[in-house]
């Protein structure tokens, strides 16, 4: 879908610093980290808590957090009662996918402001067992919540990153000087904890920061669901009006480098909090087209399950 008559922008961005595993953001319930930001973003737009019209934010693994951890956040934001508050999962794809939400309810004008965005302490994903009907002998198998919702493959029933040996298999092209030896000293990046939010807002009294294009998601085979941002960014650039050479940066969840891609570091720079990490890229992208002057940016990144979702936006 693209935006319609009404261009729909994105007036404000923020984040969290994203928090090693175990590590100083550990022991914050998410709802916590969202009322931070939501209060930040708010402040930085200069947007009064009474004039939003919803909030809407992506969590991957939100068991034992109690009833819709966003409205939690959004209450504790100070946002009023009367505002409603919406919890999604899209597995990775739900940061991007509450804004392009957000986006739809603005174009179609169910609403008027929104705060969008994605949120994870994956640090607080404790072991799950089933004791609903009793043990009456024996051990208790514990699932580890961060595998069996987060990592694990549920068609294959494979870990996550066995689809990006699948994928290096199918269509291996490494960069000059990857070598084994070369990537076991690399820092294992999955497990972070981060929160990142947008407000977007159709109306042309606040200043924006860009305009929201368009936003496609695409599906793909599970098995290498990999290589999902490439029909979805394909989609994204040709509902945009766009070509590729049109493009000035892109962000793609991954550790891509070169003079347009990921400029300034990926997911294993970085962390890759689950329901948070393609916020966190499409803040990046915001700040980095801003800094650099670039006009058209494009956001995208893999989902698990075989899917793949991609943001156009534009400056200016």
């Amino acid at each position: 879908m693209n935006a319609g008559s009404y261009p729909v922008v994105i007036i404000s961005v923020v984040r969290t610093a994203i928090g090693s595993f175990n590590g100083a953001l550990s022991t914050m319930p998410v709802h916590n980290l969202g009322t931070i930001v939501i209060k930040e973003v708010l402040q930085r737009a200069k947007v009064a808590p009474e004039v939003v019209s919803e909030v809407k934010f992506g969590h991957v693994l939100m068991a034992g957090y109690g009833q819709n951890p966003t409205r939690q956040a959004s209450v504790g934001a100070g946002i009023p009662y009367s505002v409603p508050a919406w919890s999604y999962q899209m597995i990775c794809g739900w940061g991007i996918k509450t804004v392009c939400l957000a986006a739809q309810s603005i174009a179609m004008g169910d609403s008027t402001i929104v705060v969008a965005g994605g949120v994870e302490n994956m640090s607080n994903a404790p072991p799950l067992a089933h004791l609903r009907s009793g043990v009456k002998m024996g051990e208790v198998p514990l699932a580890d919540r961060i595998l069996c919702d987060g990592l694990t493959d549920a068609f294959h029933n494979y870990h996550m990153g066995i689809t990006a040996e699948n994928v290096a298999k199918k269509c291996e092209f490494p960069h000059h000087g990857n070598n084994l030896e070369a990537m076991v000293k690399l820092k294992p990046y999955f497990l972070t904890d981060g929160t990142g939010k947008k407000t977007c807002y159709e109306g042309k009294i606040l200043k924006p920061l860009s305009q929201v294009v368009s936003w496609p998601q695409a599906g793909v085979e599970p098995s290498v669901m990999g290589v999902g941002p490439i029909p979805a960014v394909k989609q994204a650039v040709a509902r945009a009006g766009w070509s590729l050479e049109d493009v000035d940066e892109f962000e793609i969840n991954e550790a891509f480098r070169n003079s347009k891609v990921n400029i300034n570091g990926g997911a294993i720079a970085l962390g890759h909090p689950l329901g948070a990490s393609d916020c966190r890229i499409l803040v990046t992208l915001l700040h980095t087209l801003e800094r650099v002057g670039g006009t058209c940016g494009v956001a995208a990144l893999c989902i698990g399950g075989g899917m793949g979702i991609a943001m156009c936006v534009q400056r200016g």
